[in-house]
């Protein structure tokens, strides 16, 4: 069990946290942070450095949210992607490629969108059939069987 009596942080401090400014947060969080760093690497890093690097900008987030609402799952023998569309009119519009272990979706909800799709499993080049019912596009990938293994030797030195 963990000793939650030792752990620094008690009710005045969480009071004390409520009562800051956000410039004082930042400067309370890089001294704990410069305190944390070992003397030897303070030279290497600057805390507002490291802190920086935690943060992403809004543009980034919004890049990486998916509006296709996506759901890729396997089977022992398909890689299934399922895709609900809001417009029916989408299916006409659509373009679906696959690599290995991506499938590449262009054309919906804007002409010139492309999304990329991480598959969980390599599948084969050709075979990948796509319907659309009830509102939602699947699409059926077989998986590629690679039984092929190669030895590594191990020397010793």
């Amino acid at each position: 069990m963990f000793p939650w009596n030792l752990f620094p942080f008690n009710k005045d401090t969480k009071n004390a946290l409520q009562n800051m400014k956000p410039d004082q947060i930042d400067k309370y969080v890089q001294d704990i942070i410069e305190k944390l760093m070992p003397a030897n690497m303070r030279g290497m890093m600057n805390p507002q450095d490291l802190m920086s690097s935690f943060q992403t900008p809004m543009g980034d987030q919004q890049q990486t949210a998916s509006p296709l609402n996506s759901n890729a799952y396997e089977t022992h023998d398909f890689v299934f992607v399922r895709i609900p569309l809001k417009n029916e009119e989408w299916v006409k519009q659509i373009r679906i490629y696959h690599t290995s272990n991506q499938l590449i979706v262009e054309g919906i909800p804007d002409h010139e969108d492309k999304h990329t799709i991480t598959l969980p499993a390599i599948v084969k080049k050709k075979g990948a059939v796509a319907t659309y019912k009830d509102g939602i596009l699947e699409i059926r990938i077989p998986k590629n069987v690679d039984m092929q293994f190669s030895q590594v030797d191990v020397t010793e030195i």
